[in-house]
């Protein structure tokens, strides 16, 4: 049904929206892990479908509209998507049961994806696929599926998958001789309407397994996106998509070892860079105090260097990066006072923050015209 004839009974308000109550409505509510109806009834726009307390549908519009007959229209892509979704959910509920004896906990569906919680501590891909066999097997048998309507008492007697606690007249589910289950959802009339039934990925979720899934025309669109996707890496690399996996493997290869590789050259850099600057340093005394400044350098780059200098006895290295404001300060084991202190002190009186151990530290956050006082103060600090 998708679209119904019906009566404006009562008029409220949901949170500032105005919200109507029919004597009959087709618009389904949010319920159950299934969400709702949109549509419109008259001129105004259904945009979500609410069951309060006392079982009463309340219809929240974007507009008033006024008490009396009323014309309403589902939004049919969505609701024959969310059929197809359910629909799904239960044949891969049962599907879990026959293939790996697990029982579905709890089921949302959501607006790409939707997922199901399974009572499966270890989860592997053989049983996801076991699973989704069995699924696809049911969708492309184009069986019936029934609406059946029992009381609790002869409930237990059709044999549903899962015990209900409701009371009255209970809607159940029949996808023929495959499931049975308790159920007020919106479904579609045989299995062949939901087309595929897909498992998109699944995690180990609080004991158990959180299954994703997508189903018709869902499942279609996340089919397509990934063969898009295997199709330009296919390009980008020149090479056909099942080679893809081996190739990339090859290509981190490659990288380890290539970032090896400039590791040790960095290595070397450095060792020559420290080597050039304790060959060019001026003695104060008993100690080589360094104070250089750098660009476009990184502070672990930085740090490095300053503990190269530093691993030279009666070295204080004051290292700074003028265009991200930050200081690396390092000593030699042999000589007394603590960068850390030292860093601590210069922000107190020039800002920025740091801090340290006693043969290394570092500084930032300060403004770049204090970068030369800061380097000042540092060097005073270890000539006192």
């Amino acid at each position: 049904m998708k679209e119904f004839s019906g009566t404006v009974l009562e008029r409220r308000r949901i949170e500032d929206s105005p919200a109507v109550i029919l004597d009959q409505t087709a618009f389904y509510p949010d319920s159950g892990g299934q969400p709702c109806d949109t549509g419109m009834l008259n001129d105004a726009t259904v945009s979500k479908v609410l069951e309060d307390e006392s079982g009463a549908i309340l219809h929240v519009l974007d507009r008033e509209i006024p008490v009396g007959a009323a014309i309403g229209k589902i939004d049919w892509q969505r609701r024959f998507d969310h059929m197809q979704q359910h629909t799904g959910q239960h044949i891969l509920s049962q599907a879990f049961i026959a293939t790996a004896r697990a029982q579905t906990l709890s089921f949302h569906m959501g607006a790409e994806l939707s997922t199901i919680d399974i009572d499966l501590a270890q989860p592997s891909m053989g049983q996801m696929e076991a699973a989704q066999a069995l699924a696809t097997q049911v969708v492309f048998q184009n069986r019936a599926v029934h609406i059946l309507a029992t009381d609790r008492d002869s409930l237990n007697s059709l044999g549903i998958r899962k015990e209900s606690h409701r009371e009255g007249e209970i809607r159940v589910i029949d996808v023929e001789e495959f499931d049975r289950s308790a159920c007020g959802g919106t479904h579609v009339r045989s299995t062949g309407e939901i087309g595929i039934i897909f498992i998109s990925g699944f995690e180990r979720y609080k004991g158990g397994t959180r299954v994703e899934f997508a189903a018709g025309g869902r499942g279609l669109t996340l089919l397509q996106k990934d063969h898009d996707l295997l199709r330009q890496l296919a390009q980008i690399y020149s090479a056909a998509p099942e080679k893809l996996p081996e190739l990339t493997e090859k290509l981190l290869q490659e990288r380890a070892t290539l970032s090896r590789e400039n590791e040790l050259l960095q290595e070397r850099l450095l060792e020559g860079e420290s080597q050039d600057l304790l060959r060019d340093a001026q003695r104060t005394g008993n100690r080589l105090i360094i104070c250089r400044t750098f660009s476009n350098r990184k502070l672990e780059n930085i740090k490095v260097l300053a503990q190269k200098l530093a691993a030279t006895p009666g070295v204080v290295a004051i290292l700074g990066v003028a265009d991200a404001c930050q200081i690396v300060l390092a000593r030699s084991k042999d000589l007394t006072g603590n960068c850390g202190e030292a860093i601590k002190k210069a922000a107190a009186e020039l800002g920025g923050k740091g801090g340290g151990r006693p043969e290394l530290a570092q500084a930032g956050g300060f403004s770049p015209d204090s970068l030369d006082r800061w380097m000042r103060a540092l060097e005073h600090y270890f000539q006192a």
